[in-house]
């Protein structure tokens, strides 16, 4: 990024550079943050004095390497040496409530998604069983939608099953400033998962407290940013976890996975039903595993045919709104190859035709226009009109 052409003195024309430099978790520039301390320049060389949020930072090399290159475009600017420091307890605490908007550390943390003014929309993945799929969809949807240029946020709410990670690169774990988190990140998706918090792959033995303090402090204690887009990846069933996101998120709106078989697309329809008793919205069905493309150009249905379609018949007719199928995915084993590789296929083959059936899902769900229930219309009265 060239520098400003205002930039009268070399000075300036550093501080203007540093400035363009992101921090690689927060996406804000690290001079808002106070991660520089200061800088010296003499005959061409800038020594920076930066400040880490935390010891060890995953992303120190990034950093230095983000840092270089911003200063290097600067004429006369021969070389850059970075002194890498620690931000105190203290200076922890004022990033996290700038981060927060001014709310101090010992403030209760809130969840910004269930705030009135929330423009974020919350999609919460469910099913009625497990080995539907549904894990592979919601990562492939939050793929997708990242690739639109949304900003994009998986929660994997799956304790026990927990794979999103996997599916989606994620490698790293999360880093703490103070009690605020900041996510990792894979193909532009913010991601959180029980699983970055266990030791291998150790199972995760909870009960219901523990389940909702566990999904309560991933959608509080996480920095997010603004996200346009909030995806979570739920267990099978009807269970605590469901309980605990329609008391904490209730604008969530729910989308049901299935596959074509008759047993499945009955146990979906109990998974979706709950709605009902949380007055949540229902936003759609997604069938999974659909068809099998044979090399002749025909079609196998192996896991029979209509389970989608009946699933969105039976819950439109039980909630006594519209609840259609969004789309139909079809079996193929690249879905699993790729998700075993952790890229998504939308991202490691977008030309495949299950590729292309995800897309879709993506894009009606990025189009659905934002409903205007219980919001101001902008209208004005005429009291003396009658």
């Amino acid at each position: 990024m060239p520098v400003p052409p205002a930039a009268a003195t070399l000075e300036e024309a550093i501080q203007a550079a540093l400035a363009t430099v992101d921090d690689p978790e927060i996406r804000r520039p690290i001079t808002e943050l106070g991660m520089v301390k200061g800088f010296t320049v003499a005959d061409g060389r800038v020594r920076v004095e930066l400040l880490l949020t935390v010891a060890g930072c995953p992303l120190r090399d990034k950093l230095n390497a983000d840092i270089t290159a911003a200063l290097t475009r600067i004429p006369g600017i021969t070389s850059v040496e970075i002194d890498f420091g620690v931000m105190t307890a203290e200076q922890r605490q004022q990033l996290q409530a700038n981060l927060r908007g001014g709310a101090g550390a010992a403030a209760e943390p809130v969840i910004p998604f269930a705030q009135p003014g929330s423009r974020t929309r919350v999609y919460a993945i469910a099913s009625g069983k497990g080995g539907v799929g549904k894990s592979s969809v919601t990562v492939n949807l939050a793929a997708a939608l990242a690739k639109r240029g949304l900003s994009v946020g998986v929660v994997d709410a799956d304790i026990y099953g927990h794979s999103v990670p996997r599916m989606l690169g994620v490698d790293g774990r999360p880093t703490r400033v103070e009690d605020m988190i900041m996510p990792p990140q894979a193909h532009g998706v913010k991601v959180i998962s029980i699983g970055m918090f266990t030791a291998g792959n150790a199972a995760v033995v909870w009960r219901g407290p523990m389940l909702h303090r566990a999904l309560q402090q991933f959608l509080s204690e996480v920095y997010w940013g603004d996200l346009d887009v909030l995806l979570l990846d739920l267990p099978p069933g009807t269970g605590d976890v469901a309980i605990s996101l329609a008391q904490l998120l209730p604008n969530a709106e729910i989308l049901v996975v299935t596959t074509p078989q008759a047993a499945a697309a009955e146990v979906a329809e109990r998974a979706g039903a709950i709605a009902l008793q949380t007055h949540q919205r229902l936003v759609g069905v997604v069938e999974n595993m659909s068809w099998l493309e044979l090399p002749d150009g025909s079609r196998m249905e192996v896991f029979g045919a209509g389970g989608g379609a009946t699933v969105a018949d039976s819950l439109t007719r039980t909630v006594g709104a519209s609840v259609p199928l969004l789309g139909q995915i079809p079996l193929d084993t690249r879905v699993r190859e790729a998700g075993d590789a952790g890229a998504p296929i939308v991202v490691a083959d977008p030309a495949a035709p299950a590729a292309q059936a995800l897309d879709a899902v993506a894009e009606r769900l990025a189009v659905r226009r934002e409903s205007l229930v219980g919001k101001p219309l902008g209208l004005m009265v005429n009291a003396r009109r009658g």
